[in-house]
């Protein structure tokens, strides 16, 4: 049987499109592709973003910023050490993008200048940290991607 260019166009356009619906049908089925949008309520918080805006600025402003470093038992998220740890409150965000069930908000409670995340809280590869402090009425804030 000879195929004529009618033929082999129709035959192309159908295998296209089977091609495309496959990858789209994988995508909506399949969990592993499932991410979410980075939060719910995503145009209140950019309503809000200028404060955050305000607070890095602030952060900036520090003679040292907030670090921080892997040890064996988890995140070690160290504060400055020119100012008083105990006067330190807050909140910090763990963000996973790739599940959001991971995700964790932990309140900034100090005895020591620094915050220690358990290493069993936080599973490997990447994660945003957002620690949102305050010192002395100012307000500060901290974001950086991290690969756990």
């Amino acid at each position: 049987m000879k195929i004529n260019w009618g033929t082999g166009i129709v035959l192309a356009f159908i295998g296209f499109i089977s091609f495309i619906m496959y990858f789209i049908i994988t995508l909506n089925v399949n969990d592993k592709y499932n991410h979410d949008l980075v939060t719910e309520d995503y145009y209140a918080e950019e309503l809000s973003y200028q404060n955050d805006i305000d607070k890095l600025n602030n952060a900036k402003n520090l003679d040292k910023n907030i670090s921080y470093e892997r040890t064996d038992k988890g995140l070690l998220i160290v504060f400055p050490k020119n100012i008083d740890f105990s006067k330190i409150s807050g909140n910090v965000f763990l963000y996973r993008p790739s599940n959001k069930q991971l995700d964790f908000d932990t309140t900034i409670s100090l005895s020591k200048p620094y915050l220690l995340i358990p290493d069993k809280r936080l599973v490997g590869g990447r994660w945003n940290i957002k620690v949102d402090w305050q010192y002395n009425n100012e307000l500060y804030l901290y974001k950086e991607i991290i690969n756990y």
